[in-house]
């Protein structure tokens, strides 16, 4: 990055912020936890792994994308501080990277995980991946180890909506839909997880290595009394050579990923939206410079302009409506070469914060303009003068708004998203094409303390400080992220490079009319 260009004004305010900022302890047990859940697991199981002659799953991926490329790792975080912590990343590796010049969705099983299987978090985490890819039109190559579903865990994970059975419900939507997908079975394929490779367009498959079933040995002997090994079962060369399953048989994992890289390249070249997309031009701030604006104590304001000074091109925010509704900020900008409407939290939402949001997502709609909104909200204003004025019509217009919005919208929760003010800016609810966390926001419907003060106004508040403890661990960014109810918690000083690409990868996506339902008057 070049040097830093401030004026004298912004100098004295980012040496104010320093003074009172105390964000080195976030950052450090930020990138402790991220160490943590990237680990592969226990050192036994990554050494038996490797024995076997196999690549541990970041690895596969690091070989698979175009060399000094990005990947795009989602929901690191999923599962961690749940199970004992002995799914880290949830025994799964998801993300999107560039093979053969073509961005793909890459689902990767972490063998070394307890031999890959899935619990509720390793599910959600892939049928998010699936989501993504189907929205915008991008190829999925899956890295597949999985020994299937973790038994003691069946009854969370089999039957529901959105369990195992949607993953291959998602294949099939995504082959209607035109979308290719290839397995690459570099491992165990058991069970429901079978379908995996049996559902994809092409199926690679390591040569005494990968194995393909429905039923593996000791499910056959217990069955038919057939004692067969897993390699005569459904080894490469029975499904290469008789079933027909797979396609192509591989000598090791190298090889695999050499095949695969050789099937992507015969794909065709996506065709992303036509738009204008200028020079990329650097902030005038270093990235780290985003740290003095922030604080673990989430009372303290967060100087929105500040923020979006450090993630928009030439620092330069077109503001709109800036002297109406100030407690929402909203402008035009450009990330990474894209114009995008930018919507953020200065404080609570107001009636008149509300029909201005409503109406810049109105001209954003029409002009074609992707979304970011930047969450730091406690929520509507309250009160019997505001009810009486009609808050929640207000607020429903920007509901609205949000909701039916058709251009490409990605969230960032930079400090607090509580209560209705997480929906009116494109919480999970409302299908933001990426939603990321920043290491000290929070979630939750609302802070401990008002849950406390409530229930002790009602007469129901036997243990305040107990109430106040549970919310303060249910609403941490991790506490979410675990639980896939965002797309991963981000480095702050990353956050312009990462939404570049989340943007650009949005650019697949094929243009929408807007339409919108009844705005009260």
């Amino acid at each position: 990055m070049g040097k830093v260009k401030q004026n004298t004004t912004l100098e004295n305010t980012v040496t104010k912020a320093k003074q009172s900022t105390g964000y080195e302890l976030v950052k450090t047990n930020y990138h402790e936890r991220l160490q943590h859940v990237c680990s592969h697991g226990p050192e036994k199981s990554k050494q038996k792994h490797r024995e076997r002659g196999k690549l541990l799953a970041r690895e596969r991926i690091d070989l698979l994308v175009d060399p000094k490329t990005y990947f795009l790792e989602l929901s690191s975080f999923a599962a961690y501080d749940q199970y004992n912590n002995a799914f880290p990343s949830a025994g799964i590796v998801t993300g999107i990277g560039i093979v053969h010049g073509r961005e793909c969705m890459i689902v990767a099983n972490d063998a070394t995980v307890k031999g890959g299987t899935y619990v509720k978090e390793t599910i959600k985490k892939h049928i998010r991946a699936q989501e993504i890819a189907l929205n915008n039109n991008l190829p999925c190559i899956y890295l597949v180890d999985s020994g299937g579903i973790y038994l003691p865990e069946q009854a969370n994970v089999f039957p529901d909506r959105f369990d195992f059975g949607r993953i291959f419900y998602n294949q099939a939507r995504l082959s209607a839909k035109g979308i290719p997908q290839i397995a690459v079975v570099m491992g165990s394929c058991t069970a429901g997880g079978a379908y995996v490779p049996a559902m994809c367009d092409e199926t690679v498959i390591v040569k005494n290595q990968g194995t393909i079933f429905i039923g593996g040995p000791p499910l056959v002997k217990a069955a038919t009394g057939e004692e067969v090994s897993a390699e005569e079962l459904g080894g490469g060369d029975v499904h290469t050579s008789i079933s027909g399953v797979a396609d192509h048989l591989a000598e090791d994992d190298v090889d695999a990923l050499k095949i695969c890289r050789k099937i992507v390249s015969g794909f065709p070249v996506g065709r992303k939206k036509e738009i204008e997309i200028e020079k990329v031009k650097k902030p005038h701030f270093e990235p780290e410079s985003i740290y003095n604006y922030l604080s673990v104590d989430l009372k303290k304001p967060i100087d929105i302009h500040a923020i979006i000074e450090r993630l928009v091109d030439e620092s330069d925010f077109h503001e709109f409506k800036e002297n109406y509704g100030n407690t929402l900020i909203t402008g035009f900008a450009r990330i990474k070469g894209i114009t995008v409407g930018i919507l953020g939290n200065q404080s609570f939402l107001t009636a008149e914060s509300a029909r201005k949001g409503a109406h810049f997502i109105q001209l954003c709609n029409q002009r074609k303009t992707p979304l970011l909104f930047l969450q730091n909200i406690t929520g509507f204003i309250v009160g019997k003068k505001y009810e009486h004025e009609g808050i929640a019509r207000d607020g429903a217009k920007l509901i609205q708004a949000v909701a039916n919005t058709t251009v490409p919208k990605i969230t960032v929760v930079i400090g607090g998203s509580f209560g209705a003010g997480n929906y009116a800016m494109a919480g999970r609810a409302y299908e933001p094409d990426f939603l990321f966390m920043w290491p000290h926001s929070r979630i939750s419907v609302m802070g401990g303390e008002q849950a406390s003060g409530i229930l002790n106004t009602i007469g129901q508040n036997g243990s305040g400080n107990q109430l106040i403890e549970q919310f303060k661990k249910e609403s941490s960014a991790y506490y979410s992220s675990s639980r896939v109810w965002d797309d991963g918690i981000i480095n702050p000083a990353e956050t312009r490079d990462i939404l570049g690409l989340a943007f650009h990868i949005t650019l697949n996506q094929p243009e929408r009319t807007p339409r919108y339902g009844v705005f009260r008057m």
